[in-house]
């Protein structure tokens, strides 16, 4: 494969956001909510180790706002950051022992940080969801305050989960720039203006500008193994997800849906050519394994989110299942390719529910689906941003109200749509020559613009839509 080879300046330097920091193996049920706060709490871990203060801790506070008080129950976040705070980390826990840890923890009222150095530490009254307090940068924002034995604080930060699992500080988000910034690639882009000027220019595929992008970051061969390590996580959470049975957790009792379904679909007598609709069916149950597995707190891939983290899975396994000669080179155009578009929503938008509504969500990981699966198919460029562009077009205003705030309702549900709207909106922008009226740019500061304009009471706090209209009788979240 020839990489197209280009000097770069001080002027390049640009905040270039990975492949493999967009698709990143967690545990679910949330990126905003469980991964995020994981890593912001592991982080202040570190930052008080490189200042020499861990040991001299005595006590901690934790400190919820906005979305994560309103809905943080619901999404696991004072699970999160107490595996945090014990140095665990989303790529590395081991979701099946983590109950354990956390019993401990509850009973014991104890806390051992980084595994290793005990606190006093009781969830009930030191780890404070502040419903109804909001802080003005971001919604989802946690602070950390560590005191030493005479109660006095001798550290404290504020982070915010900005969606997708990234995390930022408060001196961070004044320049709104992340710890990964300042790294040189070779065509920066914030828009997809930028990024078709590059393509153009350079005579390349989108897949190829961010591979040449990549491997200033990374060698070749350490991005094609992450990626071919986030497609078994992927199809692992499928294979979970179809044989796993049972009652999610939460309250709601909604039982899984998947195993069942993949049944009925492999006894089916009925052949493709009778009934065309049956892939759709295997679309909908590949989506529905990966967002069951993900309500249960299992393994999932952030793609970009947890909450919408069965839409490209589902239509890789659609592309696997169904399209003649796919092989596993070809995750290389799509995940490339996907990851340009995430990079674009992030640049121009957010990947955060708490932000912009489920648009932020299930909309861009369609548009990301979208765009890779035109590239796969063997797209133009301007085919693939239409691809892109018709997929988030009908997500535009989509609201997040999740019931008692947990990934399931109508969370789980609208992975599936969204799988199929990918794959409708790729068909259909490799039925014509890729000009269309309204840009991906464009589309993408509406996506702003609505979530900008969108009530708090529709953005990942429960307080609105369908949320209201469901009667459960689970505790409040």
């Amino acid at each position: 494969m020839k990489v197209l080879k280009v000097k770069t300046s001080l002027k390049e330097i640009f905040m270039s956001v990975s492949t493999l920091e967009i698709f990143s193996i967690g545990i679910g049920p949330s990126s905003s909510h469980t991964v995020g706060p994981m890593r912001a709490a592991r982080r202040f871990l570190i930052e008080m180790k490189e200042r020499e203060l861990l040991e001299e801790i005595d006590s901690l506070k934790v400190e919820l706002y906005g979305s994560l008080a309103m809905t943080g129950k619901g999404h696991a976040t004072d699970l999160a950051i107490l595996l945090g705070l014990q140095g665990e980390t989303p790529e590395g826990v081991d979701p099946d022992a983590a109950s354990h840890f956390i019993s401990t923890i509850q009973k014991n009222k104890t806390l051992p940080l980084f595994n290793r150095y005990p606190i006093a530490f009781d969830p009930e009254l030191d780890l404070l969801f502040l419903r109804g307090k909001k802080l003005p940068f971001h919604s989802n924002a946690l602070r950390f305050k560590a005191f030493s034995r005479t109660g006095k604080q001798i550290y404290t930060q504020l982070y915010y989960s900005v969606g997708g699992g990234f995390v930022i500080d408060h001196a961070e988000s004044k320049t709104q720039e992340t710890p990964k910034a300042g790294r040189m690639v070779p065509f920066p882009y914030k828009t997809s203006e930028e990024l078709m000027a590059h393509c153009n220019r350079e005579k390349k595929a989108i897949w190829q500008i961010v591979l040449a992008n990549e491997m200033a970051l990374r060698p070749e061969s350490e991005l094609k193994k992450g990626i071919f390590r986030i497609w078994e996580a992927m199809q692992s959470s499928v294979q979970r997800g179809i044989r796993t049975e049972g009652e999610l957790p939460g309250g709601l009792k909604v039982q899984r849906r998947a195993p069942e379904l993949f049944k009925a679909l492999s006894r089916s007598e009925n052949s493709f050519a009778e009934d065309p609709t049956l892939v759709m069916e295997w679309v909908s149950l590949f989506a529905l394994a990966v967002n069951e597995e993900n309500a249960a707190g299992s393994r999932v891939v952030t793609a970009p989110t947890n909450g919408s983290a069965g839409v490209i899975p589902a239509v890789l396994h659609y592309c696997q299942k169904f399209l003649p000669n796919f092989d596993d080179q070809k995750l290389i155009p799509f995940f490339l390719t996907a990851a340009a578009m995430a990079i674009l929503y992030k640049e121009g938008a957010s990947l955060s529910a708490a932000e912009m509504g489920c648009q932020g969500e299930i909309g861009v990981s369609s548009s990301m689906a979208a765009a890779g699966l035109a590239a796969l198919l063997g797209g133009t460029n301007e085919q693939i941003e239409n691809a892109a562009e018709i997929a988030m077009e009908h997500h535009l205003g989509m609201t997040c109200d999740p019931v008692a705030g947990l990934v399931q309702i109508p969370c789980i549900e609208r992975n599936t749509m969204g799988a199929v709207k990918a794959i409708t909106a790729a068909r259909l922008a490799m039925r014509g020559d890729g000009r269309h009226c309204v840009s991906l740019d464009a589309v993408i500061r509406a996506m702003r613009e609505t979530g900008e304009n969108m009530k708090s009471i529709y953005k990942e706090t429960s307080e609105g839509g369908l949320a209201l209209q469901v009667s459960v009788a689970v505790p409040a979240c």
